[in-house]
């Protein structure tokens, strides 16, 4: 499907403002409210202090397969979260303006103290110009995304919070074929739970709780993925050995994918709709604290591109795309430059920045997006 978009002169014209307005960062053609355009138009015309500004700063950048709007970001600001004050669009020109694509040229425009970026066209001599022009674009698969999904996309499915109970009465592996007790890609596994009807479904192993490390409370259970099965053949009944009563006769699955190898008593949780839209990186609207609970998996420490899990969550207004930098707590020392030795605590020191890509009720999981040291349960978190 073509869309056209007409581009003025002149006009700021970007792609993502109006997820962190709306509050969504799927790219569908989304009603634009009054209000919507209002706080859009005023945020795009405030731009920012020059020195905001990343010291190398180009001039302009021609987007590129393999772009994404963070890259992006880092090349025109120090501060990669404050692109929505950079970025501005033409909200009755753009049909949707959450996406932008390969070929656009970016253009720093720096007038009047403020800096801000407009959209260009490059000429056949390298050089660029702001002139009205129709554009022809492919759909929005094409758009580049706002961060790396690789990075996220198999932790969508993988990285669950759980309440108490619910794995403890979901549907569970009771047996394989041939008193087998381990189960691999393609073997078939005997199920016995409340299916449904449901065809796809996520391996778990036993739930661990995720407990805050300054209240110690339990914020909820992560369970351990190790793979998914798909519904084969439905549960039954036989008759009893004895020719007496009945017996239950299991459902069959198969194994379709593994992380690890899967056993008896693993239970099963339904696969949720697959959601690959856009992750609009932005900053808090309120000011927000927290600590790392743990870093996913079996790791001790997360290094850039791990996933840890922080114990804020849709209760404590967090939301998808919020960027928050994570601070080491200062070491406690002694102080014996003077002549009584006093107990002293260094100051927390920021070394990184956390992504948030899934949010639970009281428990967020995040992509560490930069760091200077090793992330650790413990650490601290706050406004980028």
């Amino acid at each position: 499907m073509i869309r056209r978009h007409v581009q003025r002169h002149a006009t700021p014209l970007i792609a993502s403002l109006l997820a962190l307005v709306c509050g969504s960062a799927v790219a569908q053609n989304y009603p634009i409210t009054p209000q919507m355009r209002a706080t859009a138009q005023q945020t795009a015309q405030a731009g920012v202090p020059l020195e905001d500004l990343a010291p190398n700063a180009p001039d302009s950048h021609t987007v590129k397969r393999g772009d994404t709007l963070w890259d992006i970001s880092k090349l025109f600001l120090k501060s990669p979260w404050r692109w929505p004050q950079l970025w501005g669009m033409n909200l009755d020109q753009i049909r949707n303006p959450h996406l932008i694509y390969p070929g656009q040229v970016l253009v720093l425009d720096k007038s009047g103290g403020r800096a801000r970026l407009t959209m260009g066209q490059a000429g056949p001599d390298g050089t660029v110009k702001l002139s009205p022009r129709i554009r022809a674009e492919g759909t929005s698969d094409s758009a580049i995304p706002s961060i790396p999904l690789n990075l996220i996309a198999p932790f969508l499915n993988e990285a669950v919070v759980f309440n108490a109970d619910e794995l403890a009465n979901a549907p569970r592996v009771v047996a394989a074929p041939e008193s087998r007790v381990i189960m691999g890609r393609g073997d078939r596994a005997y199920v016995r739970g409340e299916l449904g009807g449901l065809s796809d479904w996520r391996l778990f192993r036993q739930a661990t709780p995720l407990i805050d490390p300054t209240t110690k409370e339990v914020l909820g259970y992560e369970a351990r993925f190790v793979g998914t099965a798909s519904y084969v053949r439905e549960a039954g009944t036989a008759p009893g050995a004895d020719g007496r009563g009945s017996v239950a006769v299991p459902a069959t699955f198969e194994i379709t994918a593994v992380k690890e190898e899967v056993g008896v008593g693993d239970r099963l949780a339904a696969v949720p709709p697959r959601d690959f839209s856009s992750f609009m990186p932005h900053a808090p609207s309120k000011p927000v604290a927290g600590q790392v609970v743990k870093v996913y998996g079996d790791g001790l420490n997360a290094g850039q591109n791990q996933v840890v899990a922080i114990n804020r969550g849709t209760r404590d207004g967090m939301e998808r795309g919020h960027v928050v930098a994570v601070l080491r707590d200062g070491e406690r020392r002694v102080d014996t430059t003077y002549a009584k030795p006093e107990a002293i605590k260094l100051p927390d020191e920021r070394h990184g920045l956390l992504f948030v890509f899934r949010v639970f009720d009281r428990v967020s999981y995040a992509l560490v997006l930069q760091v200077q040291q090793q992330v650790v349960a413990g650490d601290h978190f706050t406004q980028p």
